[in-house]
């Protein structure tokens, strides 16, 4: 079946349009915030730290639950991606390990979508905070702490490097219309904004990879907000942490592009 043989319910285009806009405003904050740490006027945030910011604002809750919305729709569209094939990828081996990664990408934000309803004390206790840490622990049980960090590396590495392919590639070009203006811009925050994140799957990489070499557990687990931290750390880590801040700003920008002109529906 290709891309052209399928026909996407009606109600998936604009699920897959706010999951996209709402990965957009949580970069937009993790960016702001990292830019701020770096000048010395705020702290690393992660994607939950984002959605805690967004609660602590001014009908945050209203904020919050919006993005609950959009999370929802984009766990929903990985979902179709990776299940019904929608951008064509085929059922090569290539293809399949694509769409596997669409499908883990979903979940993750699937769960970061249940993270923010625990947030609105829907939930009691907040159970879903901790399930990256349980999963890895339940995986070290059976096959120990430093094969779990080295294939949690190794997995960093290659989503890293697929960021910087589908960056230097233009691969995300044939999901837009090739509308010169709009496609000047696009270009512009996909190149900077995949970069900027296939750069902290590669620190991520390098986190799990001193958990191997340690044979231990880190004080911290490998997360977007500890990777900005390492970063900080660097010999003239300021500087490095806003280049990277600005990157996922990029990022953020990019994710609204793919909201307002990505092709949902194949051609």
């Amino acid at each position: 079946m290709t891309s052209s043989d399928i026909k996407l319910k009606p109600w998936v285009e604009p699920l897959a349009r706010i999951g996209y806009s709402a990965r957009g405003v949580i970069y937009l904050i993790i960016g702001v915030f990292a830019v701020l740490a770096a000048i010395g006027s705020g702290e690393e945030k992660g994607s939950r730290d984002a959605l805690q910011t967004l609660l602590a604002q001014p009908f945050g809750a209203i904020l919050v639950w919006l993005l609950i919305a959009g999370l929802s729709g984009y766990f929903i569209w990985r979902f179709v991606q990776a299940t019904l094939d929608s951008d064509g990828h085929g059922t090569s081996v290539k293809a399949l390990v694509i769409r596997g990664g669409l499908l883990v990408s979903g979940i993750t934000y699937g769960a970061l979508a249940i993270y923010a309803l625990s947030l609105t004390g829907i939930l009691s206790g907040g159970g879903s905070s901790g399930s990256k840490g349980q999963i890895a622990g339940y995986l070290a049980r059976f096959i120990g702490n430093a094969a779990v960090s080295l294939g949690l590396g190794l997995i960093m590495l290659v989503v890293g490097g697929a960021h910087f392919w589908k960056a230097y590639k233009h691969k995300y070009a044939k999901h837009f219309d090739r509308e010169a203006a709009k496609m000047k811009f696009v270009h512009w925050v996909s190149i900077i904004g995949l970069t900027a994140r296939g750069l902290v799957f590669v620190v991520l990489a390098v986190m799990f990879y001193y958990r191997f070499m340690n044979a231990a557990d880190s004080p911290s687990d490998p997360s977007l907000k500890n990777a900005l931290q390492f970063v900080q750390d660097l010999p003239f880590g300021w500087f490095l942490l806003s280049l990277l801040g600005l990157g996922l700003i990029a990022f953020s920008a990019y994710s609204f592009s793919e909201a307002r002109w990505r092709h949902i529906h194949p051609t």
